[in-house]
């Protein structure tokens, strides 16, 4: 009995496993049409959503993404080994700030595109096991422009507002490559919790972080690496 099981178990994780490298290589080139996300926010808050194009998304809102939520994004392997040691420490007195990231904690942009796209919210460690699975599959098979273009597509930014193209239509009535500075950095200040820290009318979260986020994007804005990652060619 326990052999048949066993035997049943490796079938299902080696076609789970197989599965799973199929869909990652396809979404490469093509967006995932739905995330779990969507689907359960859907049922409550409707879904605005319009993918769109790397060119189509805008130097501004690359730049809000990384200076906000993974300054190290041009150089770690899909982990922030450093900031996820730090999350586990316990906490004394003040802590030191942080170049590294103002909104993502000890989560890359790797790991929250992982987490969008394949995944669920919450789920705490029982998500992790699969969450890093994923992250180390994307940053082989997609690549950082990829990654941060699909983490932009899918991203949740308002109630039912998913990706920058529905954002920059739906709170300032403009396609994403036409955000400001500030409206890129006002939108992305709505995370993580952008059901909370509504970008219009702006609560006092976001009208607090988003000059924040926009002196971190003057300050990494001459590093190469990230250059290379943001512009359209």
């Amino acid at each position: 009995m326990i052999a048949k099981i066993w035997k049943w178990f490796k079938r299902i994780v080696l076609i789970a496993f197989i599965t799973s490298l199929i869909y990652t290589v396809i979404s490469k080139w093509i967006m995932p049409p739905i995330t779990i996300t969507q689907i359960s926010n859907s049922f409550n808050n409707g879904l605005k959503r319009d993918y769109i194009s790397w060119d189509e998304m805008g130097y501004n809102i690359k730049l809000a993404a990384i200076a906000s939520e993974d300054q190290l994004f041009a150089d770690h392997n899909g982990f922030d080994w450093d900031a996820l040691q730090k999350s586990f420490e316990p906490k004394k007195g003040k802590k030191k700030k942080s170049r590294i990231p103002l909104g993502g904690g000890a989560s890359t942009i790797s790991q929250q595109t992982a987490k969008n796209v394949f995944l669920w919210q919450g789920g705490g460690y029982v998500r992790k096991i699969p969450e890093f699975y994923f992250t180390q599959l994307i940053e082989w098979i997609w690549g950082k422009k990829r990654i941060l273009a699909v983490y932009l597509n899918v991203i949740e930014m308002g109630k039912g507002v998913f990706g920058v193209e529905a954002a920059a239509q739906y709170y300032f009535h403009k396609p994403a490559k036409k955000l400001s500075r500030a409206e890129a950095a006002m939108i992305i200040a709505c995370l993580p919790n952008p059901k909370k820290f509504t970008v219009v009318p702006m609560s006092k979260r976001v009208a607090w972080r988003y000059p924040q986020i926009l002196k971190q994007m003057s300050l990494i804005e001459d590093d190469e690496d990230i250059q290379q990652i943001i512009k359209n060619k």
